[in-house]
């Protein structure tokens, strides 16, 4: 049941993992059930990212329980739950450990348009700071949700990534282009400090058109086909 479903989870692992997302057996993502919204699929707890099968894929109710699958759940459920009940216009999650996205987040700093992949976040990524612990409770996942507000995306200071969209294939792509983001910027602090960025008011124009559905899914699906090389 939901095979082709399941079958773009693991896709999803495979891309996160060969851009660098992965971190061992930590880093999950999760997919709502389009028939029963109450309910989503999700990386189980103990695997790679790019491990994922689609037999070895768990589901989960909003409440966090697992309610399908063998494998153990991950303690960091309530990201996924949380997102998924606070905003009904999100069907996928991504959560990683991208090092870029992690170094960037400790340095206190906005992210600036230093080059066109910040155009999607400028003025409008939310730093969790609450704790640099994990999520591993309801509360802790309901504030996430409340930063994250009706946001794309979201850094957790000194841990990682949160993104949110309505289809899986944009929410890697979130993912990809916010770690790549908080790359260039490290790379301009490290040579002193970016001199020059973009307009922020240009960077949000460019981001509402570069930001469409076949762009998702042709970055999606081209570095899945470099994965099967």
């Amino acid at each position: 049941m939901h095979q082709a479903l399941r079958e773009r989870l693991v896709d999803a692992g495979r891309v996160l993992a060969l851009e660098g997302q992965g971190d061992y057996v930590a880093g999950h993502v999760s997919v709502r059930l389009p028939d029963q919204p109450g309910r989503f699929l999700m990386k189980p707890a103990g695997i790679g990212i790019e491990e994922m099968r689609p037999d070895n894929i768990i589901t989960v109710d909003l409440g966090g329980r697992k309610v399908d699958g063998t494998m153990p759940r991950h303690n960091e459920v309530f990201i996924h739950s949380e997102v998924l009940r606070a905003r009904p216009d999100v069907n996928a999650v991504v959560h990683t450990h991208p090092i870029h996205a992690v170094a960037f987040s400790s340095l206190g700093k906005p992210l600036l348009a230093v080059g066109n992949d910040a155009s999607w976040f400028v003025g409008n990524l939310p730093i969790f700071s609450e704790t640099t612990d994990l999520i591993i409770d309801q509360p802790r996942g309901r504030a996430v949700a409340r930063c994250l507000a009706d946001r794309p995306a979201l850094l957790l200071r000194n841990h990682g990534i949160v993104t949110a969209a309505p289809t899986m294939e944009e929410a890697v792509w979130l993912a990809l282009k916010l770690n790549q983001a908080c790359h260039v910027q490290l790379m301009a602090e490290w040579a002193g400090g970016p001199k020059f960025v973009g307009d922020p008011e240009q960077a949000k124009i460019k981001g509402a058109y570069a930001s469409r559905p076949d762009l998702h899914a042709g970055a999606f699906n081209y570095v899945l086909r470099r994965s099967k090389r």
